[in-house]
């Protein structure tokens, strides 16, 4: 099973919610970018340029003496803060500033409770879990 240190994961997390905040504060979008690149860039060639440094700087140990997450359901997670993102970015670029604003607080709130400790992405994807199971099993 293929895992990333939990500090990373931190980091991430931290980086979406400086980058709301600031997006927000200013109420511009440039910031987004960051993540948003960062994390678009995780899932279509997994080069996480964020973690990459961070892994180099910040992890005092080797990168297996942390608890892991797994990297199935952070996927998954990085899928929805990639959609929310790019839908608060193209929302500034055509200035429809209120769902720029709710897709910013969105995924800024679900940074902030993941680091809080409850995962909102974890829920849904076991929810959809369940369902599928539910559903093939009645076809059966």
């Amino acid at each position: 099973m293929k895992t990333i240190p939990k500090p990373l994961v931190m980091l991430n997390q931290w980086t979406i919610v400086l980058s709301v905040i600031i997006a927000l504060l200013t109420q511009s979008a440039w910031i987004l970018l960051i993540p948003l690149v960062a994390n678009l860039s995780s899932l279509l060639t997994g080069f996480h340029p964020i973690l990459v440094v961070a892994k180099r700087w910040f992890l005092s140990k080797p990168a297996s003496q942390y608890i892991q997450e797994d990297y199935a359901q952070l996927r998954f997670n990085q899928w929805l803060a990639v959609g929310f993102l790019l839908v608060a970015t193209i929302s500034f670029f055509l200035n429809w500033s209120l769902l720029f604003n709710i897709a910013t607080i969105m995924v800024g709130l679900a940074a902030s409770i993941a680091i809080a400790g409850f995962c909102i992405g974890c829920f849904i994807r076991f929810q959809f879990q369940q369902w599928n199971y539910r559903r093939k099993k009645s076809v059966a």
